[in-house]
């Protein structure tokens, strides 16, 4: 059994302002997809300025739909019976796919606001996501959060949030997979001219596939548990459609090939 590396989670603190290492996990995702973005915009037809204005809208897009997918996908119950609990970010709750809506709506508006569509701009989008992705749970590991499941295996360790059993870093399986796996598999993929769609279905099928697999090894959310057969969670539940939808998007990219970028 490894021991876990007990890290403050609060990174700066000076009088009452704490910035914590999570928070600036999300620094290091939007300055790494603004520092891509460069690399890839000029393919697109994108200045310096537009792709500023798409990378701050699109971490509003990350923030609000984060917050309010974790919400209506993991406390619906919490925020019928308090509305207002919806606005109390300091208690913490973010979620990936309720950032993924969000994000998409801002590529949607976007895009007609640039005159691309909405696949070619999903495009551009989805290779800059993952370093964000990984970086998002190296926090969750340095907070001792979103721990795994029981395990004996070598490398299992005791998160204190949780109790004195060994149990699976899912969040560094997390950090592997939708990290540094995914922004491989995507950066070399868009790297040669693909047809519109292509690399918004890869990433789609990608992460869908690492989320369904790691929530394997990860332990539920306490306030859902399980929601059928004893092993299906929330998370691979909200994963599923993003196989469909991606594969959709990489046959519809290759029989339509359009705006090939």
């Amino acid at each position: 059994m490894l021991t876990y590396p007990q890290i403050d989670p609060i990174a700066i603190e000076l009088g009452p302002l704490k910035v914590h290492w999570y928070g600036l996990m999300y620094l290091v995702g939007f300055s790494a997809a603004w520092l891509l973005g460069q690399q890839r915009r000029e393919r697109f037809g994108l200045s310096k300025e537009q792709l500023s204005d798409l990378i701050f809208y699109g971490a509003l897009g990350v923030v609000l739909g984060g917050r309010i997918g974790y919400v209506l996908f993991y406390n619906f119950d919490r925020f019928l019976a308090d509305p207002k609990w919806l606005f109390y970010v300091w208690e913490g709750g973010m979620s990936f796919h309720g950032g993924l809506l969000g994000v998409t709506a801002v590529t949607l508006w976007q895009s007609r606001k640039l005159g691309l569509s909405l696949l070619s701009l999903g495009d551009f989008v989805a290779p800059l996501v993952p370093i964000g992705l990984g970086a998002g749970r190296i926090g969750n590991f340095i907070g001792g959060e979103l721990w795994g499941r029981p395990t004996d295996v070598p490398w299992a360790m005791v998160f204190p949030r949780a109790d004195n059993l060994p149990r699976h870093p899912s969040q560094l399986y997390e950090f592997v997979l939708e990290g540094i796996v995914l922004f491989t598999v995507l950066w070399l993929f868009s790297r040669k001219p693909r047809p519109a769609g292509a690399v918004s279905g890869l990433f789609l099928i990608g992460y869908g596939l690492s989320r369904i697999i790691v929530e394997f090894f990860r332990q539920p959310d306490e306030q859902l548990g399980y929601i059928a057969w004893g092993w299906l969670t929330q998370g691979q539940l909200l994963s599923l459609p993003m196989l469909a939808v991606g594969a959709g998007f990489i046959v519809y990219a290759y029989q339509s090939k359009r705006a090939i970028h």
